[in-house]
């Protein structure tokens, strides 16, 4: 049995899309629905299902970066609003898409080429493929004004954390520790919030309860079953990178 996961922010389109499969593909299982990139990537890692269906504009992380963790685990459906130029894109790759709104017709067909012996792109045809489509979405996002102080209680006080002192931040159930060049506290925000509100140039997610600022970033080695382990400048911390972001590190 074939089983899939549905990413998309807008909660009544998961459900056209997962009725529409359910009656094209019965046999089709959906083990999981994500409301945004994150959770999608925190989802399909629990469930590792054979398809992706993401929207590529989700909050959190678009589905272009959902992509990029899922790697070749999984075939990938695109579900878009993009203009003809990545619709160009997308058929050049090994991977499906359908353009909003869609019909059962065109999900039929996408249906069919699921329904075949899986082709699943290698790493060096995926990559060129998202690295454009990154870009695309890019140029057309409008700009954004990130974090540039976090608020930190630390005992009586209440102290501004400058951005580009933290070292790193790890997930501590509904807080989260902030590392930073003068000491730590813990904060009322949840690792996901803050995934959101930072500058993903100067920040990189690299497991689901921890994030790393680059630039303190010394070292990255490879460990067991695609994982790795983050070393730290000046620091004695080494840091964990999960099997769904050790691509960001692939160059390194």
């Amino acid at each position: 049995m074939s089983t899939a996961l549905i990413a998309d922010d807008e909660p009544l389109l998961r459900e056209r899309l997962a009725v529409h499969l359910q009656r094209l593909w019965p046999e089709l299982q959906i083990v999981a629905q994500a409301r945004n990139g994150r959770e999608a990537v925190e989802l399909f890692d629990e469930h590792q299902p054979d398809i992706a269906f993401l929207d590529v504009h989700m909050p959190g992380a678009n589905g272009i970066e959902v992509a990029r963790c899922i790697g070749n685990r999984a075939r990938i459906v695109f579900v878009t609003a993009f203009d003809q130029y990545a619709v160009q894109a997308f058929e050049r790759g090994a991977v499906d898409y359908l353009v909003k709104p869609f019909d059962e017709e065109r999900l039929a067909q996408t249906v069919a080429r699921l329904r075949t012996p899986p082709v699943r792109p290698a790493a060096d045809e995926l990559d060129p493929l998202l690295d454009a489509l990154a870009q695309r979405l890019q140029q057309q996002a409008p700009a954004r004004q990130y974090l540039q102080w976090i608020k930190a209680s630390v005992g009586n006080s209440v102290r501004l954390i400058p951005v580009q002192e933290v070292v790193y931040l790890r997930s501590d159930t509904k807080y989260t520790l902030v590392v930073w060049n003068g000491g730590e506290a813990l904060i009322r925000k949840t690792i996901s919030e803050l995934a959101d509100e930072l500058d993903p140039q100067r920040f990189v997610q690299i497991h689901r309860s921890v994030i790393v600022a680059l630039m303190q970033v010394l070292q990255v080695t490879r460990g067991a079953n695609e994982t790795a382990d983050v070393q730290l400048r000046g620091r004695p911390e080494v840091l964990p990178v999960s099997r769904s972001y050790v691509h960001l590190f692939r160059q390194m």
